[in-house]
């Protein structure tokens, strides 16, 4: 197979080198339906990921990708996945906490999850209030080192990318003189 032609593979896609699974936190691996039509010469986004929230990117690799490019495509991958895994983590974790401050709350006022027609009972935006408040503050050291962590990745992957620009654009003039030599 040819860099940067997709195919599809048990259950998921082959774009390249990049496969479009991705670990979801809890160690297993997810495969995303998704998977963008052969031939693309694009990045492609796909749906939102149902724990993390995040839209996955299938990155494309060009037919003669760089080490430089290729360092840059492996790190935004890299960071996808590592965001990826964060938020799947973090968005699970708020769920069960939540369902479980609901339940003890109602379980408090003597009340049952559902009420005598079958509906969800849930408490009122103050008390809720409460909850979240408290998951905020539960969750400010890692939210503060995943900001750290995020903002590192991304001065990395912005440098490597004006790296890359700065390549293509001396390429491009250095075969924009020999054009011009030419003639």
């Amino acid at each position: 197979m040819a860099a940067g032609v997709m195919r599809r593979v048990s259950g998921g896609c082959r774009y390249g080198r990049f496969s479009s699974s991705f670990s979801s936190g809890g160690g297993e691996r997810a495969r995303s339906r998704f998977c963008p039509p052969a031939g693309s010469r694009t990045d492609w986004i796909g749906p939102p990921d149902k724990r993390s929230n995040l839209r996955p990117v299938i990155f494309y690799v060009p037919p003669h990708e760089s080490p430089l490019e290729r360092r840059l495509r492996e790190l935004r991958e890299e960071t996808q996945a590592w965001n990826q895994s964060f938020w799947a983590r973090q968005n699970t974790a708020f769920q069960r906490e939540k369902e479980e401050f609901i339940y003890s709350r109602l379980k408090a006022k003597g009340l049952e999850t559902r009420d005598e027609t079958g509906q969800k009972v849930t408490l009122n935006a103050e008390e809720m209030a409460d909850f979240y408040k408290d998951f905020l503050h539960k969750n400010f050291r890692k939210h503060m080192h995943y900001n750290r962590d995020w903002y590192k990745r991304n001065f990395a992957i912005t440098f490597l990318m004006g790296q890359v620009a700065l390549v293509r654009a001396l390429r491009w003039l250095r075969r924009r003189t020999k054009d011009v030599g030419n003639q």
